[in-house]
């Protein structure tokens, strides 16, 4: 395999990553970051991403931040496209790129460069019609296991979101799903050198908690307010960000303050999970324990791309 082009700081919501990334490109000139966070490339929507503040930002180059209005859907497809144009241009500057973010299948597109499947908007209104009924989804499982026999083997007969997006790039494209790649479940060479924060419950869910309650402070419910009284509304995918949709409920429909931050930490809390049983599946990451020198390993992995001091 050859030598690693990159980096990448992967974790949970909440683990420190971000924070680890800004130290190190303080100390490091030519070091820029590199977001990978599905909720970070709308604009608006600042407090409940964790987004990084304008001051980080004025003294770190910070790429694929504040992309799309928050009314626009975004898709993995144009994630990757927004990143190859990112990392392009910090290779041509002479720089050195560290990509930090929890949005696991975004970093898939990244460092295994993905073929990612086109959308097909009539065809999956269609499916999901179809697919509202356990014999309706059941007959589209079936369908899918004629069609594209890989696929449906890598398919939970019950998982109907995926069982849909396979028929719907099946159908729309003329091509079986599966040709489109190997799938999650592999995990090929990548020149990106993947190094992670492991989750420790206690401390995550700490953190969640008094984060939330910071953001609470700082005008969340303002902002989120705003949101809701845009001209042009939000995106069913905005509108589902963390936290976000918790206290929209409570904005449009009046659900209780308190049970909507509570609800929003929650969900938040079985998010962090989540995202630590798709990264620990990885075989490729380097885990950095408690006591390790994160800032240095991360660091020295930096120094090493393209063999530069």
């Amino acid at each position: 395999m050859a030598p690693a082009r990159r980096v990448a700081l992967v974790g949970t919501t909440a683990s420190g990553k971000s924070e680890l990334a800004l130290a190190v490109a303080r100390g490091r000139p030519g070091v820029e970051l590199v977001s990978v966070d599905s909720m970070c490339v709308y604009r608006e929507m600042d407090l409940a991403t964790a987004k990084p503040s304008p001051e980080a930002r004025a003294e770190v180059a910070h790429h694929l931040v504040d992309l799309v209005d928050p009314g626009e859907e975004f898709t993995v497809a144009q994630f990757q496209d927004a990143a190859s144009v990112a990392l392009a241009g910090i290779e041509a500057r002479g720089n050195r790129a560290l990509l930090v973010g929890g949005t696991g299948l975004y970093l898939r597109a990244v460092t295994d460069s993905f073929t990612m499947p086109g959308r097909y908007p009539e065809v999956a209104a269609a499916l999901k019609s179809e697919s509202e009924s356990p014999e309706g989804l059941a007959g589209l499982f079936a369908r899918l296991g004629e069609a594209d026999p890989l696929a449906a083997s890598r398919i939970e007969p019950g998982n109907r979101r995926r069982i849909v997006r396979a028929l719907e790039v099946t159908v729309g494209s003329g091509r079986p799903f599966s040709s489109f790649g190997p799938g999650l479940e592999h995990y090929p060479p990548t020149p990106v050198r993947l190094l992670g924060i492991p989750f420790v419950a206690a401390d995550v869910d700490r953190r969640i908690d008094q984060r939330f309650d910071t953001w609470m402070a700082e005008g969340l419910v303002d902002e989120v307010r705003g949101l809701a009284q845009r001209p042009g509304g939000l995106s069913r995918t905005a509108r589902q960000a963390l936290g976000y949709r918790e206290l929209l409920a409570h904005v449009e429909d009046g659900v209780d303050l308190d049970e909507a931050v509570e609800a929003a930490k929650r969900r938040t809390r079985a998010f962090a999970r989540r995202q630590w049983a798709w990264f620990r599946r990885d075989p490729r990451i380097t885990w950095m324990g408690p006591q390790d020198d994160r800032a240095g390993i991360v660091a020295g992995a930096l120094e090493m791309l393209d063999g530069r001091p």
